[in-house]
């Protein structure tokens, strides 16, 4: 499995690569775009126009094209805004033109529509479907192979099993040989950072500089006071409760026996106030991941500390080495607990299923 990281900024490329990310993605928002729409209409998920989370002009984008080809790492540009106006794909088609012309032909998109109008165009591009896209199912794929995306982006909320479905139809369908579609060969899943309590096509939420994201404003799972829940409906509700309750502690069960538990938390963190998966974790699933068939891991943090995200794609190399050298999923956990998490996680995983296994390995 490769390692497929955000980019906030050309400076970063060299760092990233360095670190071991096998391909990074990033956006692109011209100066042009950025006068004309603002925040309000964007051209990509991250509607920032004051710091580095994004290439601003095309001068930095030629840059990073020849960083590439020195060192022969891809990048993928994200135009994965949720929908654009009519008007607009004539405009994002003439800046992807543009993008082709100096080498970058990979490009992530959330808005079928914008992908049924490339198509149509005869644009020719490597396209990856986002995992802001608003369903991703064996149905969904049938209806996106005429337009052959070459890569599938699972979203946050998909579960193992579900990814093992598409993959197994996707495989089903190819050796059927339907000519007049293609079907995608690669299969991205979340790995590192930003749990988010929305998914993808359902954030309300902008990211922006005017307003704090949603996603990191502090929140508990509680009941709704009153009487408005159905008996059944707060039942579930506690269960959900007790269990992520219950996730946190599991998680952050295995410790050093030389300290006492009061002090793990503490210790959880580097000197420099660094934790893996602190805002969201799914290394401890990288061992089904891959037997389903995922090929890329997403490490998230476009605009995220810098020096954070390189310690975080060397801890996801470090548990993919981890992984080459296991036998069994209960080795790979507990190998990585011992030379990853020490003294405990965040508990904010990212996939569930693993959490009977996570939780009896020491």
């Amino acid at each position: 499995m490769k390692i497929t990281s955000g980019l906030g900024s050309i400076d970063d490329y060299p760092r990233y690569v360095r670190a071991g990310a096998d391909e990074l993605f990033c956006g692109y928002v011209p100066f042009s775009w950025s006068e004309k729409y603002g925040t309000v209409l964007p051209l990509n998920r991250r509607e920032v126009l004051n710091y580095n989370v994004q290439i601003g002009s095309f001068s930095e984008l030629e840059i990073l094209a020849n960083m590439v080809q020195k060192y022969q790492k891809p990048v993928h540009l994200a135009f994965n805004s949720l929908y654009y106006r009519p008007e607009q794909y004539e405009e994002i088609t003439q800046i992807i033109q543009q993008c082709r012309s100096i080498g970058f032909d990979s490009y992530i998109l959330a808005d079928p529509a914008l992908l049924v109008y490339l198509r149509k165009e005869k644009i020719d591009c490597e396209v990856h479907l986002s995992g802001d896209l608003g369903t991703v199912n064996s149905a969904m794929t049938e209806v996106f192979a005429k337009e052959y995306p070459k890569r599938i982006i699972f979203q946050r909320k998909n579960t193992i099993s579900e990814m093992r479905a598409v993959i197994r139809h996707i495989t089903a369908q190819k050796e059927a040989a339907r000519k007049e579609w293609t079907y995608p060969t690669e299969f991205e899943a979340f790995a590192l950072n930003e749990l988010c309590q929305f998914s993808g096509a359902f954030c309300n939420s902008l990211h922006c500089d005017e307003m704090g994201h949603l996603c990191r404003v502090p929140y508990k799972i509680g009941k709704v006071k009153g009487n408005r829940e159905k008996k059944e409906e707060c039942e579930e509700t506690e269960k959900l409760i007790s269990r992520t309750e219950s996730t946190v502690k599991d998680a952050n069960d295995e410790h050093s026996t030389d300290k006492p538990k009061e002090d793990d938390e503490e210790r959880m963190y580097d000197p420099d106030g660094y934790l893996c998966g602190a805002t969201g974790c799914g290394l401890c699933a990288l061992y089904r991941l891959r037997k389903v068939g995922i090929t890329h891991l997403k490490l998230v943090g476009r605009g995220n500390y810098v020096d954070f995200m390189e310690k975080d794609i060397r801890n996801l190399k470090t548990a993919l080495d981890i992984l080459e050298h296991v036998d069994t999923e209960e080795e790979y956990i507990r190998d990585i607990k011992r030379t990853l998490f020490p003294y405990g996680c965040s508990g904010l995983c990212y996939y569930r299923e693993t959490e009977s296994v996570a939780g009896k390995t020491i």
